[in-house]
């Protein structure tokens, strides 16, 4: 037979076939040679050259016998030309013998090919290394059973980003059979997802060749119409031998339900931290208003768009919590956040404000029922109740507010108040665990609320108490001008035992003393009470200044709780300028000369009051007429941050400045002296012996 002239190239068939048939075949080096009918080589490609090492030109033209292994069944040409006469192809595996000299096992797929001049018939054979094939099979028999019996949602798609394949699971996940897929893209198959965005993410993988993992596919499909889902993807661009993409592979995982606890892990998360949050910053001193601020500042921050705080007016001025909400209730606004600057917080009525609410009014309805009210979704026909009283409900409505919250406040079984959180941002209703966060925050503040309403009644108490053992009248005194001021703690501060006296005794001498029982509250301002009558007794019966510090310290000895007290104790006889001073513990008295020199007296501190054991010593000085005696307590001369002995410099260069009056220098002193919160309490007596005395 002579040879066969084909139409096309043999390698340009073998190739086109190889890279239509993708990836796996393109891996696999496959020679291409044809034959005639009994066996003679009639063409041998460039992979039949690098597969068995023959150059075209010493094979063609030859038996493709010879190319066997010596020891090789012989009888391969005849049932080549056996099939080429029958018309079927050959299937085998046969052991060839390489140009350099070494058996290389082959698998051969020979099929007769008619041919298109002079009759005849060629054979085409493809040859492949027998070990690669196998291996090649055994990969493609993983992949498939992984594609098919996979939980994981795979799709593979062509290089313009159309489905070619998607197995079960992804058909279940879509919601959707396979022939709904193949040919379309993403975006034509799901509708209801971010699809855009995917194919965004696929498109860059097959420009860069770099994988994208985790991207997060969220939407509905027809499996499930009604509900959001959450899908994790991850997307690897698939290459020929030479690095050419061919497709790409996707791999999806439902990972709905993780997210949904992921996100609320975060949420717990986040309502712990704003619980110990609230726990450091509400209640960070006793003050009602401050409290009432940081609970609405702490609230604002990501439970709602606007918060206000308001307790009960009885709370504000002191009153009895007692009356019931019958007759409607009146509430003051302490706390607002943001206070103002915004479309809802300008409607809201401001810091400071008594808002009346009837018996019927929502406001009245949480204070009576003690428990949180909360409207979801708000709307005009949720709002009816609240739009009687006010037109504030309408138009918060108008501004977007879609969720809102009313939370008493309640601290030991008694209601104070309540805090009302507005929500506008998109970011859904109030819920259930908003609820909650929001109770643990309003009882948290309520606490301390009541706390500072505790307090406040406390230092109210102690103030009036303190002031009714004052002395309520300074005698007119000949010889001598007295001044004095008190001035009490700040109302973020307890208030303490501070005194003074000025007693008039016989002979024309004067007594004057001044105290500090040390400690706070009512309680030092009853021992104080108890010391200055106990003082203002025992100076009438003309007792030497030590044995009256005695007498004293035995009437602490008597109280139930130990108490000590600094004290200061001068006798003075105005017709000749002599004083006896007694320190027990307390702050030096200041002089000041006619010519306008100042000093501190150089007395013996002695102990406080109260510590038993010690000695006191009277010191005597003269001072010239026209002198001025400063005594003071330690609240005028100590000052956080500040060094003692440079706050009595100061007092004593503000001394020597010029003061037309005692009350001129009384106030100079209070104004350069104290702070603008006063931390204690301050008792200041002047004294100045007149001139015609001399």
């Amino acid at each position: 037979m002579g040879s066969v002239v084909m139409r096309a190239p043999v390698d340009d068939v073998a190739g086109g076939a190889a890279w239509d048939a993708g990836g796996w075949l393109g891996e696999l080096r496959v020679a291409v040679v044809a034959t005639n009918a009994d066996g003679t080589i009639v063409r041998w490609d460039h992979g039949a050259q690098a597969l068995l090492g023959y150059p075209s030109r010493e094979v063609v033209g030859r038996p493709i016998a010879d190319l066997l292994h010596p020891g090789a069944d012989r009888s391969l040409g005849r049932s080549l030309w056996d099939s080429a006469t029958a018309g079927h192809g050959v299937m085998a595996t046969v052991t060839a013998w390489h140009r350099d000299g070494h058996p290389l096992e082959l698998e051969i797929w020979a099929a007769p090919v008619p041919a298109r001049h002079r009759g005849g018939t060629t054979v085409l054979v493809f040859a492949a290394d027998a070990h690669t094939a196998r291996g090649i099979r055994g990969s493609s028999a993983v992949w498939e059973g992984l594609f098919v019996r996979s939980p994981v949602g795979i799709a593979v798609f062509d290089t313009q980003l159309r489905f070619l394949r998607v197995n079960q699971a992804l058909q279940a996940m879509n919601g959707l059979e396979e022939h709904a897929h193949i040919g379309r893209s993403v975006v034509e198959v799901l509708h209801a997802v971010n699809a855009a965005e995917m194919e965004s993410a696929m498109r860059q993988v097959m420009v860069t060749g770099r994988p994208i993992l985790d991207f997060r596919r969220t939407g509905r499909t027809h499996a499930d119409p009604g509900h959001e889902r959450v899908w994790s993807c991850s997307y690897v661009r698939l290459e020929d031998p030479d690095g050419r993409p061919i497709g790409l592979t996707a791999f999806l995982i439902d990972i709905t339900a993780q997210q949904q606890d992921q996100l609320e892990a975060e949420a717990g998360r986040r309502r712990l931290a704003l619980v110990n949050e609230a726990s450091v910053k509400i209640g960070t001193s006793l003050d009602l208003e401050r409290t009432a601020q940081e609970l609405a500042d702490i609230a604002v921050r990501d439970l709602a768009d606007a918060v206000t705080v308001d307790v009960l007016e009885t709370l504000t001025t002191g009153g009895d919590l007692g009356p019931g909400l019958v007759g409607g209730t009146a509430l003051r606004r302490l706390g607002k956040a943001p206070p103002a600057g915004t479309r809802i917080a300008d409607i809201l009525a401001p810091l400071g404000r008594t808002l009346i609410f009837p018996a019927g009014a929502p406001y009245t309805q949480v204070l009576a029922d003690r428990e949180t009210f909360m409207i979801a979704h708000l709307d005009k026909k949720a709002i009816a109740p609240a739009a009687r009283h006010s037109p504030a409900p309408a138009q918060l409505l108008e501004q977007g507010v879609h969720s809102f919250m009313m939370v008493p406040l309640i601290a030991r079984g008694v209601v104070l108040g309540l805090g009302t959180l507005y929500r506008s941002r998109p970011v859904g209703p109030f819920t259930n665990d908003d609820v909650s966060l929001a109770g643990e925050l309003a009882a948290r503040a309520a606490i301390c609320v009541d706390n500072a309403r505790l307090y406040r009644r406390e230092h109210d108490t102690a103030l009036v108490l303190q002031r009714s053992l004052l002395p309520q009248h300074i005698p007119q005194l000949p010889g001598m001008e007295v001044a004095h001021r008190y001035l009490p703690a700040s109302d973020v501060n307890e208030v303490g035992g501070d005194w003074y006296d000025v007693i008039r005794l016989d002979g024309g001498k004067v007594a004057l003393a001044i105290g500090d029982v040390m400690g706070h509250g009512t309680a030092a301002a009853a021992v104080m009470g108890r010391l200055s009558a106990s003082v203002r007794a025992l100076a009438r019966l003309d007792l030497a200044p030590e044995n009256l510090l005695h007498q004293l310290e035995a009437a602490l000895e008597d109280l139930a709780e130990p108490m000590l007290a600094t004290f200061l104790y001068t006798v003075i006889d105005p017709a000749n300028g002599r004083c006896h001073i007694t320190r027990a513990g307390h702050p030096p008295p200041a002089a000041v000369s006619p010519d306008g020199t100042a000093r501190l007296l150089d007395v013996p501190p002695g102990v406080p009051l109260g510590v038993g054991g010690t000695p006191f010593t009277t010191t005597d000085v003269t001072l010239q007429p026209g002198s001025i005696l400063v005594l003071y307590t330690d609240g005028l001369v100590e000052a956080r941050g500040s060094d003692i002995d440079e706050r009595l410099a100061e007092l004593t260069h503000l001394l020597e400045q010029p003061a037309p009056t005692l009350d001129e220098l009384c106030d100079r002193l209070l104004i350069h002296l104290t702070p603008a919160s006063v931390d204690d309490d301050i008792a200041l007596l002047a004294a100045r012996l007149n001139p015609s005395t001399g």
